[in-house]
Protein backbone atom coordinates (compact mmCIF):
# COMPACT_ATOMS: atom_id res chain seq x y z
CA UNK A 1 0.00 0.00 0.00
CA UNK A 2 1.24 3.46 -0.85
CA UNK A 3 1.66 6.30 1.61
CA UNK A 4 -1.63 7.30 3.24
CA UNK A 5 -3.56 10.14 1.69
CA UNK A 6 -3.00 13.50 3.32
CA UNK A 7 -5.98 15.14 4.93
CA UNK A 8 -7.76 17.75 2.88
CA UNK A 9 -7.33 18.87 -0.72
CA UNK A 10 -8.57 17.35 -3.96
CA UNK A 11 -5.25 15.59 -4.56
CA UNK A 12 -5.58 13.70 -1.30
CA UNK A 13 -9.13 12.78 -2.25
CA UNK A 14 -8.04 11.23 -5.53
CA UNK A 15 -5.23 9.31 -3.91
CA UNK A 16 -7.60 8.01 -1.22
CA UNK A 17 -9.97 6.78 -3.95
CA UNK A 18 -7.19 4.94 -5.79
CA UNK A 19 -6.00 3.32 -2.57
CA UNK A 20 -9.55 2.27 -1.72
CA UNK A 21 -10.00 0.63 -5.12
CA UNK A 22 -6.67 -1.18 -4.70
CA UNK A 23 -7.94 -2.62 -1.42
CA UNK A 24 -11.24 -3.61 -2.99
CA UNK A 25 -9.65 -5.34 -5.97
CA UNK A 26 -7.20 -7.03 -3.63
CA UNK A 27 -10.14 -8.76 -1.93
CA UNK A 28 -9.59 -6.89 1.32
CA UNK A 29 -13.33 -6.48 1.78
CA UNK A 30 -16.40 -4.78 0.34
CA UNK A 31 -16.93 -1.04 -0.05
CA UNK A 32 -19.33 -1.21 2.88
CA UNK A 33 -16.47 -2.41 5.09
CA UNK A 34 -13.58 -0.45 3.54
CA UNK A 35 -15.16 2.94 2.92
CA UNK A 36 -15.37 4.22 6.53
CA UNK A 37 -11.64 3.73 7.05
CA UNK A 38 -10.88 5.45 3.74
CA UNK A 39 -13.18 8.36 4.60
CA UNK A 40 -11.29 8.86 7.86
CA UNK A 41 -8.19 9.68 5.78
CA UNK A 42 -9.75 12.67 4.02
CA UNK A 43 -11.29 15.91 5.23
CA UNK A 44 -14.86 15.63 6.49
CA UNK A 45 -16.13 17.86 3.70
CA UNK A 46 -14.71 15.38 1.15
CA UNK A 47 -16.13 12.18 2.58
CA UNK A 48 -19.35 12.22 0.55
CA UNK A 49 -17.35 12.89 -2.61
CA UNK A 50 -15.07 9.94 -1.89
CA UNK A 51 -18.09 7.69 -1.51
CA UNK A 52 -19.62 8.94 -4.77
CA UNK A 53 -16.37 8.40 -6.68
CA UNK A 54 -15.72 4.96 -5.22
CA UNK A 55 -19.23 3.72 -5.95
CA UNK A 56 -19.16 5.24 -9.43
CA UNK A 57 -15.75 3.69 -10.07
CA UNK A 58 -17.11 0.26 -9.13
CA UNK A 59 -20.31 0.81 -11.12
CA UNK A 60 -18.48 1.59 -14.37
CA UNK A 61 -15.33 -0.48 -13.82
CA UNK A 62 -15.73 -2.59 -16.95
CA UNK A 63 -16.23 0.45 -19.14
CA UNK A 64 -13.29 2.31 -17.59
CA UNK A 65 -10.99 -0.68 -17.98
CA UNK A 66 -12.01 -1.10 -21.62
CA UNK A 67 -11.34 2.56 -22.44
CA UNK A 68 -7.97 2.78 -20.70
CA UNK A 69 -6.78 -0.51 -22.20
CA UNK A 70 -7.40 0.89 -25.67
CA UNK A 71 -5.26 3.92 -24.85
CA UNK A 72 -2.24 1.99 -23.58
CA UNK A 73 0.38 0.66 -25.98
CA UNK A 74 1.08 -2.19 -23.56
CA UNK A 75 -0.26 -3.31 -20.18
CA UNK A 76 1.30 -1.77 -17.08
CA UNK A 77 3.21 -3.93 -14.64
CA UNK A 78 1.32 -5.33 -11.66
CA UNK A 79 3.26 -3.06 -9.29
CA UNK A 80 1.85 -0.06 -11.15
CA UNK A 81 -1.80 -0.92 -10.53
CA UNK A 82 -2.14 2.43 -8.75
CA UNK A 83 -1.21 4.29 -11.94
CA UNK A 84 -3.67 2.15 -13.93
CA UNK A 85 -6.47 2.90 -11.49
CA UNK A 86 -5.59 6.59 -11.44
CA UNK A 87 -6.06 6.74 -15.21
CA UNK A 88 -9.43 5.03 -14.83
CA UNK A 89 -10.40 7.55 -12.18
CA UNK A 90 -9.51 10.38 -14.55
CA UNK A 91 -11.65 8.87 -17.32
CA UNK A 92 -14.50 8.37 -14.84
CA UNK A 93 -14.39 12.06 -13.90
CA UNK A 94 -14.33 13.15 -17.54
CA UNK A 95 -17.18 10.84 -18.53
CA UNK A 96 -19.50 10.68 -15.52
CA UNK A 97 -19.02 13.77 -13.33
CA UNK A 98 -19.57 17.52 -13.72
CA UNK A 99 -15.92 18.24 -12.86
CA UNK A 100 -14.35 20.48 -15.51
CA UNK A 101 -12.17 18.64 -18.02
CA UNK A 102 -9.21 20.86 -17.15
CA UNK A 103 -9.45 20.01 -13.43
CA UNK A 104 -10.08 16.32 -14.06
CA UNK A 105 -6.89 16.03 -16.10
CA UNK A 106 -4.57 18.36 -14.19
CA UNK A 107 -5.54 17.25 -10.68
CA UNK A 108 -5.35 13.60 -11.63
CA UNK A 109 -1.87 14.04 -13.12
CA UNK A 110 -0.65 15.74 -9.93
CA UNK A 111 -1.37 12.61 -7.88
CA UNK A 112 1.75 10.94 -9.31
CA UNK A 113 3.74 13.01 -6.82
CA UNK A 114 2.03 11.21 -3.92
CA UNK A 115 2.56 7.88 -5.70
CA UNK A 116 6.28 8.72 -6.02
CA UNK A 117 6.12 7.75 -9.70
CA UNK A 118 7.10 10.89 -11.65
CA UNK A 119 7.55 8.84 -14.80
CA UNK A 120 3.77 8.39 -14.94
CA UNK A 121 3.02 12.10 -15.31
CA UNK A 122 3.39 12.18 -19.07
CA UNK A 123 1.62 8.86 -19.57
CA UNK A 124 -1.46 9.82 -17.53
CA UNK A 125 -1.64 13.24 -19.19
CA UNK A 126 -1.42 11.67 -22.67
CA UNK A 127 -4.05 8.98 -21.89
CA UNK A 128 -6.60 11.45 -20.53
CA UNK A 129 -6.13 14.00 -23.31
CA UNK A 130 -6.28 11.24 -25.90
CA UNK A 131 -9.55 10.08 -24.35
CA UNK A 132 -10.96 13.61 -24.70
CA UNK A 133 -10.13 13.61 -28.41
CA UNK A 134 -11.31 10.07 -29.17
CA UNK A 135 -14.13 9.51 -26.67
CA UNK A 136 -16.83 8.52 -29.16
CA UNK A 137 -14.52 6.18 -31.05
CA UNK A 138 -13.25 4.51 -27.88
CA UNK A 139 -16.70 4.02 -26.42
CA UNK A 140 -18.02 2.57 -29.70
CA UNK A 141 -15.22 -0.03 -29.63
CA UNK A 142 -16.15 -1.39 -26.19
CA UNK A 143 -17.30 -5.00 -25.99
CA UNK A 144 -20.76 -5.76 -24.60
CA UNK A 145 -19.24 -6.88 -21.30
CA UNK A 146 -17.23 -3.64 -21.05
CA UNK A 147 -20.05 -1.35 -22.18
CA UNK A 148 -22.49 -2.83 -19.66
CA UNK A 149 -19.81 -3.12 -16.94
CA UNK A 150 -20.97 -6.60 -15.95
CA UNK A 151 -18.62 -9.61 -15.74
CA UNK A 152 -19.15 -12.20 -18.45
CA UNK A 153 -20.41 -14.91 -16.09
CA UNK A 154 -23.09 -12.62 -14.66
CA UNK A 155 -24.12 -11.27 -18.04
CA UNK A 156 -24.49 -14.82 -19.37
CA UNK A 157 -26.55 -15.86 -16.33
CA UNK A 158 -28.86 -12.87 -16.65
CA UNK A 159 -29.35 -13.60 -20.34
CA UNK A 160 -30.20 -17.22 -19.53
CA UNK A 161 -32.54 -16.43 -16.63
CA UNK A 162 -34.15 -13.30 -18.06
CA UNK A 163 -33.92 -13.39 -21.89
CA UNK A 164 -36.49 -10.60 -22.25
CA UNK A 165 -35.31 -8.44 -19.37
CA UNK A 166 -31.51 -8.74 -19.05
CA UNK A 167 -30.72 -5.48 -20.83
CA UNK A 168 -33.08 -3.53 -18.59
CA UNK A 169 -31.61 -5.26 -15.54
CA UNK A 170 -28.09 -4.19 -16.55
CA UNK A 171 -29.26 -0.62 -17.12
CA UNK A 172 -30.89 -0.53 -13.69
CA UNK A 173 -27.79 -2.02 -12.08
CA UNK A 174 -25.78 0.90 -13.47
CA UNK A 175 -28.01 3.54 -11.90
CA UNK A 176 -28.23 4.67 -8.29
CA UNK A 177 -31.28 3.38 -6.44
CA UNK A 178 -33.68 5.88 -4.87
CA UNK A 179 -33.66 6.58 -1.14
CA UNK A 180 -36.71 4.97 0.42
CA UNK A 181 -37.83 5.44 4.01
CA UNK A 182 -39.83 3.25 6.37
CA UNK A 183 -41.93 5.42 8.67
CA UNK A 184 -42.37 4.08 12.19
CA UNK A 185 -46.17 3.99 12.35
CA UNK A 186 -45.98 3.51 16.11
CA UNK A 187 -44.85 7.14 16.26
CA UNK A 188 -47.31 8.71 13.82
CA UNK A 189 -49.03 8.33 10.45
CA UNK A 190 -47.36 8.22 7.06
CA UNK A 191 -48.96 11.51 6.02
CA UNK A 192 -47.85 13.22 9.22
CA UNK A 193 -44.26 12.25 8.54
CA UNK A 194 -44.53 13.25 4.90
CA UNK A 195 -45.57 16.71 6.05
CA UNK A 196 -42.60 16.83 8.42
CA UNK A 197 -40.36 16.10 5.44
CA UNK A 198 -41.97 18.88 3.42
CA UNK A 199 -41.41 21.30 6.29
CA UNK A 200 -37.73 20.32 6.16
CA UNK A 201 -37.69 20.95 2.40
CA UNK A 202 -37.68 17.25 1.46
CA UNK A 203 -40.24 16.01 -1.09
CA UNK A 204 -41.38 12.39 -1.28
CA UNK A 205 -44.03 10.08 -2.72
CA UNK A 206 -45.94 7.12 -1.38
CA UNK A 207 -45.60 3.63 -2.85
CA UNK A 208 -48.34 1.08 -3.60
CA UNK A 209 -48.47 -2.02 -1.38
CA UNK A 210 -46.33 -0.36 1.29
CA UNK A 211 -48.23 1.52 4.02
CA UNK A 212 -45.05 2.72 5.76
CA UNK A 213 -42.90 3.66 2.73
CA UNK A 214 -41.92 7.05 1.34
CA UNK A 215 -39.58 7.38 -1.63
CA UNK A 216 -37.58 10.61 -1.61
CA UNK A 217 -37.34 12.62 -4.80
CA UNK A 218 -33.70 13.30 -3.93
CA UNK A 219 -31.50 11.48 -1.38
CA UNK A 220 -30.40 13.32 1.75
CA UNK A 221 -28.08 12.46 4.66
CA UNK A 222 -29.95 10.69 7.46
CA UNK A 223 -29.00 13.58 9.74
CA UNK A 224 -31.48 15.70 7.77
CA UNK A 225 -34.39 13.31 8.31
CA UNK A 226 -36.76 14.66 11.01
CA UNK A 227 -36.83 12.40 14.05
CA UNK A 228 -34.30 9.89 12.73
CA UNK A 229 -32.39 9.68 16.02
CA UNK A 230 -35.70 9.37 17.89
CA UNK A 231 -36.67 6.31 15.84
CA UNK A 232 -39.43 8.00 13.85
CA UNK A 233 -38.06 6.75 10.54
CA UNK A 234 -35.54 4.33 9.02
CA UNK A 235 -33.93 3.93 5.61
CA UNK A 236 -35.05 0.69 3.93
CA UNK A 237 -35.63 -0.21 0.29
CA UNK A 238 -39.23 -0.72 -0.73
CA UNK A 239 -38.75 -4.37 -1.71
CA UNK A 240 -37.26 -5.19 1.69
CA UNK A 241 -40.36 -3.71 3.34
CA UNK A 242 -42.53 -6.34 1.68
CA UNK A 243 -41.26 -8.93 4.19
CA UNK A 244 -43.44 -7.42 6.92
CA UNK A 245 -46.43 -7.48 4.57
CA UNK A 246 -45.96 -11.22 3.98
CA UNK A 247 -45.63 -11.83 7.73
CA UNK A 248 -48.76 -9.79 8.43
CA UNK A 249 -50.70 -11.71 5.79
CA UNK A 250 -49.73 -15.23 6.80
CA UNK A 251 -48.39 -15.31 10.39
CA UNK A 252 -50.61 -15.45 13.48
CA UNK A 253 -50.73 -12.35 15.68
CA UNK A 254 -48.96 -12.69 19.02
CA UNK A 255 -46.81 -15.61 17.92
CA UNK A 256 -43.10 -16.40 18.08
CA UNK A 257 -40.83 -15.20 15.24
CA UNK A 258 -37.34 -16.33 14.29
CA UNK A 259 -35.35 -13.94 12.09
CA UNK A 260 -32.62 -16.35 11.10
CA UNK A 261 -30.13 -14.13 9.22
CA UNK A 262 -31.11 -10.78 10.63
CA UNK A 263 -28.28 -8.30 9.96
CA UNK A 264 -28.35 -5.41 9.32
CA UNK A 265 -31.72 -5.48 11.09
CA UNK A 266 -34.20 -3.64 8.90
CA UNK A 267 -36.65 -6.52 8.59
CA UNK A 268 -36.31 -7.39 12.29
CA UNK A 269 -37.14 -3.82 13.24
CA UNK A 270 -40.05 -3.63 10.81
CA UNK A 271 -41.54 -6.84 12.24
CA UNK A 272 -41.26 -5.41 15.75
CA UNK A 273 -42.76 -2.08 14.70
CA UNK A 274 -45.73 -3.97 13.25
CA UNK A 275 -46.55 -5.37 16.69
CA UNK A 276 -47.36 -8.76 15.19
CA UNK A 277 -45.18 -10.89 17.43
CA UNK A 278 -44.95 -11.34 21.16
CA UNK A 279 -41.53 -13.03 21.04
CA UNK A 280 -38.74 -12.36 18.51
CA UNK A 281 -35.36 -14.06 18.26
CA UNK A 282 -32.84 -12.59 15.78
CA UNK A 283 -29.73 -14.52 14.77
CA UNK A 284 -26.70 -13.74 12.67
CA UNK A 285 -23.43 -15.59 12.24
CA UNK A 286 -21.45 -12.34 12.01
CA UNK A 287 -21.15 -10.79 15.48
CA UNK A 288 -20.07 -7.42 14.07
CA UNK A 289 -23.08 -7.26 11.79
CA UNK A 290 -25.31 -8.30 14.69
CA UNK A 291 -24.08 -5.20 16.52
CA UNK A 292 -25.70 -3.17 13.75
CA UNK A 293 -28.98 -4.92 14.51
CA UNK A 294 -28.58 -4.01 18.18
CA UNK A 295 -27.82 -0.37 17.29
CA UNK A 296 -30.87 -0.18 15.04
CA UNK A 297 -33.18 -1.63 17.68
CA UNK A 298 -31.71 0.70 20.30
CA UNK A 299 -32.40 3.76 18.13
CA UNK A 300 -35.97 2.60 17.57
CA UNK A 301 -36.58 1.87 21.25
CA UNK A 302 -37.07 -1.83 20.53
CA UNK A 303 -33.96 -3.33 22.12
CA UNK A 304 -35.93 -4.98 24.93
CA UNK A 305 -38.42 -6.55 22.51
CA UNK A 306 -35.95 -8.88 20.81
CA UNK A 307 -33.31 -11.45 21.76
CA UNK A 308 -30.09 -11.44 19.73
CA UNK A 309 -27.67 -14.35 19.30
CA UNK A 310 -24.48 -14.50 17.21
CA UNK A 311 -24.69 -18.08 15.95
CA UNK A 312 -24.87 -20.10 12.74
CA UNK A 313 -28.61 -20.46 12.23
CA UNK A 314 -28.15 -23.80 10.47
CA UNK A 315 -26.62 -25.34 13.62
CA UNK A 316 -29.94 -25.50 15.45
CA UNK A 317 -28.60 -27.70 18.27
CA UNK A 318 -26.43 -24.77 19.38
CA UNK A 319 -29.22 -22.28 19.95
CA UNK A 320 -32.75 -23.72 19.60
CA UNK A 321 -34.64 -24.37 22.85
CA UNK A 322 -36.97 -26.88 21.13
CA UNK A 323 -39.93 -24.50 21.41
CA UNK A 324 -41.35 -24.27 17.86
CA UNK A 325 -41.69 -20.93 16.10
CA UNK A 326 -44.94 -19.71 14.59
CA UNK A 327 -43.01 -17.94 11.83
CA UNK A 328 -39.47 -18.11 10.48
CA UNK A 329 -38.02 -15.36 8.32
CA UNK A 330 -35.11 -16.75 6.32
CA UNK A 331 -33.52 -13.79 4.54
CA UNK A 332 -30.91 -16.13 3.15
CA UNK A 333 -27.27 -15.34 2.32
CA UNK A 334 -27.20 -14.83 -1.44
CA UNK A 335 -25.35 -13.36 -4.40
CA UNK A 336 -26.82 -9.89 -3.86
CA UNK A 337 -27.46 -9.60 -7.59
CA UNK A 338 -30.72 -7.76 -6.95
CA UNK A 339 -29.05 -4.88 -5.09
CA UNK A 340 -26.12 -4.13 -7.41
CA UNK A 341 -27.33 -0.57 -7.92
CA UNK A 342 -26.76 0.01 -4.20
CA UNK A 343 -23.65 -2.20 -3.97
CA UNK A 344 -21.93 -1.98 -7.38
CA UNK A 345 -18.80 -3.66 -6.01
CA UNK A 346 -20.77 -6.93 -6.12
CA UNK A 347 -19.87 -7.00 -9.82
CA UNK A 348 -16.17 -6.91 -8.90
CA UNK A 349 -16.23 -9.23 -5.90
CA UNK A 350 -18.69 -11.98 -6.79
CA UNK A 351 -17.54 -15.02 -8.82
CA UNK A 352 -19.57 -17.55 -10.78
CA UNK A 353 -18.31 -20.32 -8.49
CA UNK A 354 -19.98 -18.55 -5.56
CA UNK A 355 -23.49 -19.33 -6.79
CA UNK A 356 -23.37 -23.09 -6.38
CA UNK A 357 -21.83 -22.70 -2.93
CA UNK A 358 -24.55 -20.23 -1.94
CA UNK A 359 -27.27 -22.54 -3.25
CA UNK A 360 -25.93 -25.36 -1.07
CA UNK A 361 -25.86 -23.02 1.94
CA UNK A 362 -29.43 -21.86 1.28
CA UNK A 363 -30.68 -25.43 0.95
CA UNK A 364 -29.02 -26.35 4.23
CA UNK A 365 -30.66 -23.42 6.01
CA UNK A 366 -34.08 -24.31 4.60
CA UNK A 367 -33.79 -27.92 5.75
CA UNK A 368 -32.44 -27.09 9.21
CA UNK A 369 -34.77 -24.21 10.05
CA UNK A 370 -37.82 -26.09 8.82
CA UNK A 371 -37.38 -28.32 11.87
CA UNK A 372 -37.90 -25.33 14.19
CA UNK A 373 -41.26 -24.39 12.67
CA UNK A 374 -44.50 -25.61 14.21
CA UNK A 375 -47.07 -27.45 12.07
CA UNK A 376 -49.23 -24.83 10.40
CA UNK A 377 -46.48 -22.23 10.75
CA UNK A 378 -45.04 -19.86 8.13
CA UNK A 379 -41.54 -19.81 6.69
CA UNK A 380 -40.83 -16.76 4.54
CA UNK A 381 -37.85 -17.40 2.29
CA UNK A 382 -36.32 -14.22 0.90
CA UNK A 383 -33.22 -13.20 -1.02
CA UNK A 384 -31.94 -10.02 -2.65
CA UNK A 385 -30.94 -12.10 -5.67
CA UNK A 386 -32.41 -12.28 -9.16
CA UNK A 387 -30.78 -15.59 -10.09
CA UNK A 388 -33.22 -18.48 -10.50
CA UNK A 389 -30.74 -20.98 -9.06
CA UNK A 390 -31.06 -19.21 -5.69
CA UNK A 391 -34.75 -18.48 -5.94
CA UNK A 392 -37.50 -20.31 -7.79
CA UNK A 393 -35.33 -23.36 -8.49
CA UNK A 394 -34.21 -23.44 -4.86
CA UNK A 395 -37.80 -23.35 -3.59
CA UNK A 396 -39.04 -25.87 -6.15
CA UNK A 397 -36.35 -28.32 -5.03
CA UNK A 398 -37.18 -27.74 -1.35
CA UNK A 399 -40.90 -28.34 -1.83
CA UNK A 400 -40.10 -31.45 -3.87
CA UNK A 401 -37.99 -33.02 -1.12
CA UNK A 402 -40.06 -31.81 1.87
CA UNK A 403 -43.33 -33.69 2.24
CA UNK A 404 -45.02 -31.21 4.60
CA UNK A 405 -44.02 -28.02 2.73
CA UNK A 406 -46.31 -26.06 0.42
CA UNK A 407 -46.37 -22.57 -1.05
CA UNK A 408 -49.08 -20.40 0.46
CA UNK A 409 -49.15 -18.21 -2.63
CA UNK A 410 -46.99 -18.05 -5.76
CA UNK A 411 -43.43 -16.94 -5.16
CA UNK A 412 -42.60 -13.43 -6.31
CA UNK A 413 -39.51 -12.23 -8.15
CA UNK A 414 -39.02 -8.46 -8.22
CA UNK A 415 -36.49 -7.23 -10.76
CA UNK A 416 -34.28 -4.16 -10.12
CA UNK A 417 -36.17 -0.95 -10.79
CA UNK A 418 -39.62 -2.58 -10.80
CA UNK A 419 -41.93 -0.03 -9.11
CA UNK A 420 -38.74 1.67 -7.93
CA UNK A 421 -37.70 -1.37 -5.90
CA UNK A 422 -34.50 -3.39 -5.64
CA UNK A 423 -34.38 -6.95 -6.93
CA UNK A 424 -35.90 -9.31 -4.34
CA UNK A 425 -37.44 -12.76 -4.17
CA UNK A 426 -40.12 -13.96 -1.74
CA UNK A 427 -41.61 -17.40 -1.22
CA UNK A 428 -44.10 -17.91 1.68
CA UNK A 429 -44.15 -21.58 2.76
CA UNK A 430 -46.52 -23.34 5.14
CA UNK A 431 -45.70 -26.42 7.18
CA UNK A 432 -48.71 -28.67 6.77
CA UNK A 433 -50.15 -30.11 9.96
CA UNK A 434 -50.29 -33.86 10.35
Amino acid sequence: MNAPARRGGTIGLRLACVQLMQQLLGSSGSLTRLLPEAQARVAEREQAQLQAWAYGFARYSGELTGIVDQLLDKPLKKKDQDVYLLMQLGVFQLRHTPISAHAAVDETVKVVKQLKKPWARGLINAVLRNYQRRADELEAALTEVQRLSHPQWLLSQLQADWPEHWQGICEQNNTQGPMTLRVNLRHGTLEQYRQRLLTAGISSRTLPELPAALCLDNPVPVSQLPGFDAGDVSVQDAAAQLAAAYLARHAPTGGRLLDACSAPGGKTAHALESGLFADVLALDQDALRLERVADTLQRLGLADACQLQAVDAAEIAQWWDQVPFDAVLLDAPCSGTGVIRRHPDIKLLRRDTDIDALAVLQAGLLDSLWQTLRPGGLMLYATCSILKRENEQQIAAFVERTADAELLEPSRQILPGESGMDGFFYAPLRKRAG
